[in-house]
C-alpha cells in the first residue's frame, strides 16, 4: 500500500513538473520579488534600486509616521496578535473604535472589520447565499475573490458583459424570484475603468437584487471625499447594500472591511465563516488603519497631487501614440497581448530602473497580457518623465 501510494505521488509531481515547464515555455511562469528596503515610490530588489510603478499605495502613506507610530503604540499596549477569532477574544476597543468610525465616514448603519478584501468578499456571499436556487450576477472582469466566492457559493452564476447594464438586465429578467446579488468592483483591478454604479442600481432596484460593490481601488481615492466608487457617484446605502473596501490599497495598511444595513452585517457575523473561524486582524493593524483614516482627512492635498500624476502620465501616453483605458484613475495598464512580449518589456523597464511587473493570464483574460502601470502621489514629475522614455524605448524596438 505504501508503495503504491509512493508512487502515485511520484506520478503526481512528475505530472505538475510537465504543468510547469509548460506555464514557463508559454510565458506565464510567476516569480516572487524580494524587495531588500522599505516600500515606496523607491524600492531596492537583488541590490538595484527601482522606481516603483507597480504598488497599490496610492496616497503614499504606507510610509507615513503617524501611521507608523500608532500602530507601534498599539503593539506596545495591545501586542501583536489578536489571537483569537473576533467571536471568542480577538475583537478589542480599537477594532470597535475603527468599525465605528467607517460607519461615519461612509454613512452606513454598521461595518464589519475583515483580515483581507479576499475575506470580505467571501464573508459576503457565504453568508447571504443559502440554496442552489438563489442567483448571483457578476462582472465578467470581476477579481478573483469575487469569482471564487460565488462559485463555493453552490447558487446559480451568470457573468454579464463588462460594464453592461444592458448584459445584466438580460440575465436579471430571467431569473426566478429567489434571493439575486449582483456583485462588481467600482474600479476595475486590471483595467482601471469605472463600473457604471447609477445604472447597476437602478437595475438592481427594478429587479430586486441586491447590488454588492467592492470598492478596494476606488476607496481613499475617488468622490469629493476620496471615500470612493459610492462617493463619486453620490449612492447612498438604499442604492448600494454592501460596501467592501480594503485598507491595503490608498489606505496604505492592511485589512478590509464590509458596511450595510445592521441586519444584513448581523447576518454575516452569524453565518459568514471566514469571520466566525478567522483569527481576527491584529489590534495594531486596527489603529494603523484608523489613523490612515485620520491622515487621509488631514492631508485632501494627497489626493490632489496623485490626481496631478495621472493626468501628467496620460498626456504623455497620448504623445506616444500608446493606448490605455478611458478611465482617470491610478491604475493606467498598457496592453500588450502577448505574453512572451510583455514579460520582455517588464524586463527591459527594469533595467532602466523602472519596476512594472508583467500581469499574463489566469489574471486577465487570454491575449491581454500587460503592463498594470500604477501612479502614486509619491512619486515626482522626474519619474514620471523617466517612466514615459522607457515606454519610449519599448515602443522604439516593437515590445509595445
Amino acid at each position: 500500500m505504501k508503495a503504491e501510494f509512493k508512487s502515485d505521488l511520484d506520478r503526481d509531481s512528475a505530472g505538475h513538473s510537465a504543468d510547469l515547464q509548460q506555464l514557463e515555455l508559454d510565458g506565464l511562469y510567476r516569480k516572487e520579488r524580494i524587495l531588500n528596503a522599505r516600500q515606496g515610490v523607491e524600492i531596492e530588489i537583488d541590490g538595484n534600486r527601482l522606481i516603483n510603478f507597480c504598488s497599490n499605495d496610492y496616497l503614499g502613506l504606507a510610509n507615513h509616521p503617524r501611521i507608523a507610530r500608532a500602530m507601534q503604540d498599539a503593539a506596545v499596549e495591545f501586542g501583536t496578535g489578536s489571537s483569537a477569532s473576533p467571536l471568542v477574544s480577538g475583537k478589542t476597543v480599537l477594532h470597535r473604535s475603527l468599525e465605528e468610525k467607517l460607519a461615519d465616514v461612509t454613512k452606513r448603519d454598521r461595518v464589519l472589520l475583515m483580515s483581507c478584501g479576499y475575506m470580505a468578499n467571501l464573508a459576503i456571499v457565504a453568508g447571504l447565499v443559502s440554496s442552489r436556487n438563489q442567483w448571483i450576477f457578476e462582472d465578467r472582469l470581476c477579481h478573483a475573490s469575487m469569482v471564487d466566492a460565488a462559485r463555493l457559493s453552490g447558487a446559480r452564476l451568470k457573468r454579464y458583459t463588462h460594464a453592461s447594464p444592458a448584459s445584466l438586465e438580460g440575465l436579471l429578467g430571467a431569473a426566478q424570484r429567489d434571493l439575486k446579488l449582483v456583485l462588481t468592483e467600482s474600479v476595475f483591478s486590471m483595467d482601471g475603468d469605472l463600473a457604471p454604479l447609477h445604472e447597476l442600481s437602478g437595475l438592481c432596484r427594478k429587479h430586486r437584487a441586491c447590488l454588492v460593490v467592492d470598492d478596494a481601488h476606488g476607496f481613499g481615492v475617488l468622490g469629493n471625499n476620496g471615500l470612493g466608487g459610492l462617493d463619486h457617484f453620490s449612492l447612498d446605502q438604499s442604492a448600494v447594500p454592501l460596501l467592501m473596501a480594503t485598507f491595503g490599497k490608498a489606505l496604505g495598511t492592511y485589512g478590509a472591511f464590509i458596511a450595510g444595513p445592521a441586519a444584513l452585517i448581523e447576518t454575516l457575523v452569524q453565518r459568514a465563516r471566514t469571520y466566525i473561524y478567522t483569527t481576527s486582524l491584529p489590534a495594531p493593524l486596527a489603529a494603523a488603519a484608523h489613523e490612515a483614516l485620520k491622515v487621509h482627512e488631514d492631508e485632501p492635498e494627497r489626493r490632489d497631487h496623485l490626481a496631478s500624476r495621472i493626468r501628467r502620465f496620460r498626456s504623455g501616453v497620448r504623445q506616444l501614440g500608446i493606448k490605455t483605458t478611458s478611465a482617470e484613475t491610478p491604475i493606467q495598464p498598457v496592453i500588450i497581448g502577448d505574453s512572451k512580449k510583455t514579460q520582455l518589456a517588464s524586463r527591459m523597464l527594469e533595467q532602466n530602473g523602472l519596476f512594472i511587473s508583467a500581469i499574463r493570464p489566469p489574471t486577465v483574460p487570454r491575449n491581454s497580457s500587460r503592463l498594470r502601470i500604477t501612479l502614486s502621489a509619491g512619486h515626482t514629475d522626474e519619474q514620471i518623465d523617466r517612466l514615459l522614455d522607457g515606454l519610449n524605448k519599448c515602443i522604439a524596438i516593437g515590445l509595445i
